[in-house]
């Protein structure tokens, strides 16, 4: 039970990373990159379809839970989300995501995640979850804010087999609000998400089942070119106990960048650290991930 204490559910904490909606000035009337035009905030239209391939590994040496440095655990997530656009006016897409993980304990090294050894009392791996998912703009008239709403369904046995944490046995009801705004001169943008996840199922299933857990975070970016932009983050994590009595919360700081590989896929680099935080890990987060809109 320890350690799966010290696992911080990290599950979609960083999937919102942000673009931004800019301007290049060498030209009257320039072609955006994809980048520029579809931030988290933005749906794809009609007939187009948007893929995402974001990878998190999450390591750690130190928690909250005792003093000075603890032998590592590292946590390795890899999501897959696949939209379409329906309807008319970029209003409606509607799509999937996939969960795989692989976790590592009792000091291994970080990159052992990618070992992918077998089911032993240091490593368990495995797909874990699938979503049917929807996105979403309320207010036609505000095409910067969207909503997100994901029901994960859980594929895992058991969430502690021989002493290894893999991922959550229990429903999740996700939804995420987001909103992003441009500043005059289109090189800079904020960009905001509040990430709620309602978790519920046996309380003997799951440290999680029967609480919600609300990430509030703020992105701002710059843009030194059409194809090119670097992004500041803090995010905030609480967990309410709605029953299952255990509450956490951390806060996480960190930075990144994206760029436009062809005219159809980009590239994003994340890096966040959990600076402070109660009943959880202060580890650190490498995060890749690759973009396709066609």
């Amino acid at each position: 039970m320890r350690a799966l204490k010290k696992y911080v559910v990290i599950t979609g904490i960083l999937l919102g990373t942000a673009g931004t909606f800019a301007q290049d000035d060498t030209n009257d009337a320039p072609v955006q990159s994809n980048i520029q035009q579809y931030t988290p905030s933005k749906l794809i239209g009609k007939g187009q379809v948007d893929l995402k391939w974001f990878n998190n590994l999450y390591t750690q040496t130190k928690s909250t839970f005792s003093d000075g440095t603890e032998p590592r655990e590292t946590f390795f997530t890899s999501t897959l989300e696949a939209y379409t656009g329906v309807g008319e006016n970029k209003r409606w897409n509607i799509g999937a995501i996939l969960e795989f993980r692989s976790n590592v304990v009792n000091d291994r090294k970080a990159l052992d995640v990618f070992k992918f050894d077998g089911e032993n009392n240091s490593a368990r791996s495995g797909l874990t979850s699938i979503a049917p998912s929807v996105k979403f703009v309320p207010f036609r008239s505000v095409s910067n804010f969207s909503i997100q709403s994901s029901f994960f369904l859980p594929l895992v046995d058991n969430e502690i087999e021989n002493g290894v944490f893999l991922d959550q046995k229990g429903f999740i009801w996700q939804n995420r609000f987001f909103y992003d705004y441009t500043f005059p001169g289109n090189k800079w943008q904020l960009f905001s998400e509040l990430n709620s996840e309602l978790n519920f199922g046996k309380a003997e299933d799951s440290f999680a089942n029967n609480s919600l857990n609300l990430t509030p975070g703020v992105f701002l970016s710059y843009f030194p070119s059409s194809k090119f932009t670097v992004l500041g983050l803090v995010q905030h994590s609480q967990r309410i106990d709605l029953g299952n009595e255990f509450a956490q919360n951390f806060t996480a700081v960190g930075g990144g960048a994206k760029y436009q590989l062809t005219q159809a896929l980009n590239l994003e680099l994340l890096y966040t650290n959990f600076v402070r935080g109660s009943n959880t890990g202060l580890g650190q987060t490498f995060n890749l991930g690759l973009r396709g809109i066609f």
